[in-house]
């Protein structure tokens, strides 16, 4: 027999175990056993946070074109609730799914008319997918966005209406000044600010106007080079003032001159809680008359101030309801200014809403020094024939506005109120 034939010799235990340790196979199947879970896992992991990434970066995206669109109705004067709108639908159509999330639109504390910021925050909740395996918990998403309003100009006309052909004209041998402030004009027509004749004279810091604007060399820019057309248009500043209503009025007794005559008088007062005085059929200021605050209504008829009259006052305003109308004319001197707090703040003459094509005319060699707002929204005002105003810090808020004659006018914005226009939108968080 041969020796390859010769049966395998008895090997000792601890021969075996030095066979098994150097026998490799099988080795491969279990650690890809333990391995492969976890390359997987980890994969897997990898692929969610991918996915949640991506989600986050939509998200992120849905707030910043949603503040820009809460931020241009912001801009407008639009209510909170026209602002969240507006987010609201401008997020949605970008893919944010409202329906497993919140919204919340604010504008920032210390937020001005002229520094202005919004903030809006958008929240998703969703459901794991592989992590699951880790945590119970959904897994949620948040985005913020802030724009800030910047730049802009305060005016100090503007003209409402928004159709009107030449909603703000200049004309005839009229010389206006306006320091620091603009006007504006909400008019979609092609001529929406006019000035025709080529002796009318306008200093201004810009226009802005919804439609076009016809000009001639006779206008003096002085923030921006040419009229800003096509702009967007400027909300009422006003448009959130109550004014008392026929039955709160008629509640009031008719007053006269007479009870004005002398300091000091009484004032009756309007259901709603304010000081007021109702001048039925209208008011003739002769003399020299000197107002305590308070309202005055002047209802139906003309508040004039008759040749040689003075006018003095503060805290004062005009309430012109039932169509009445300003008409002032002749060689008199009207120094008047607003309140500057309480319901009326800032107006010096309200001409009533539902007064609808009201003219308040201003005119002769009348000198007023004037702090506040002429308030027409339905109505017009004329500055003409040799109209002064000058002092003071007069704005002029009608449906119309007309410069004509020898009107001169010299008059800055009210800070009281202040409109402010030409404002750029940037998103800065």
């Amino acid at each position: 027999m041969s020796p390859r034939s010769q049966p395998p010799r008895h090997q000792s235990p601890s021969g075996i175990l030095r066979a098994l340790t150097k026998d490799e196979r099988g080795a491969v199947a279990v650690i890809a056993a333990i391995v492969f879970p976890v390359v997987i896992g980890a994969m897997g992991l990898g692929t969610e946070t991918g996915y949640w990434f991506l989600e986050q970066r939509k998200l992120q995206h849905a707030a910043d074109v949603a503040v820009y669109a809460a931020a241009v109705r912001y801009r407008a004067g639009d209510a909170q609730a026209g602002v969240e709108t507006a987010a609201l639908r401008t997020a949605s159509g970008t893919g944010y799914q409202s329906d497993i999330g919140t919204i919340s639109v604010d504008p920032l504390s210390g937020s001005t008319a002229m520094s202005g910021k919004i903030a809006v925050e958008l929240t998703e909740t969703h459901a794991r997918l592989f992590s699951s395996i880790f945590s119970s918990e959904p897994l949620m998403l948040a985005a913020r966005a802030v724009a800030e309003l910047k730049g802009g100009s305060k005016a100090c006309v503007l003209a409402l209406s928004s159709s009107a052909s030449g909603a703000v004209t200049v004309t005839g041998s009229t010389d206006v000044e306006l320091s620091e402030c603009s006007v504006a004009s909400n008019s979609n027509a092609s001529d929406a600010f006019l000035m025709k004749n080529g002796s009318a004279l306008m200093s201004t810091d810009c226009i802005y106007t919804v439609g076009g604007a016809i000009t001639t060399s006779g206008l003096t820019l002085t923030g921006c080079s040419q009229p800003a057309t096509s702009a967007p248009p400027v909300p009422d500043p006003f448009a959130g003032v109550t004014e008392p209503d026929d039955m709160q009025i008629d509640q009031l007794p008719c007053r006269s001159l007479s009870h004005i005559s002398a300091l000091p008088y009484s004032f009756d007062t309007l259901p709603s809680g304010e000081k007021a005085l109702r001048f039925c059929g209208g008011l003739d200021i002769k003399g020299s008359i000197t107002l305590a605050p308070g309202l005055y209504i002047i209802d139906g008829g003309e508040l004039k101030v008759t040749a040689g009259a003075s006018l003095t006052g503060s805290g004062v305003t005009f309430l012109l309801t039932n169509s009445a109308r300003a008409n002032l004319t002749g060689n008199s001197d009207i120094t008047l200014s607003a309140p500057t707090s309480g319901p009326y703040a800032g107006l010096l003459l309200f001409g009533s809403r539902h007064g609808t094509g009201v003219g308040h005319v201003v005119t002769g060699n009348t000198e007023w020094s004037l702090q506040g707002t002429v308030y027409t929204p339905t109505g017009a005002i004329d500055f003409t024939g040799n109209s002064t105003v000058s002092g003071g810090c007069l704005q002029i808020v009608a449906d119309r506005v007309t410069f004509t004659g020898n009107s001169t006018m010299e008059t800055c914005a009210d800070e009281t109120n202040e409109i402010v226009i030409g404002q750029s939108i940037a998103i800065v968080e």
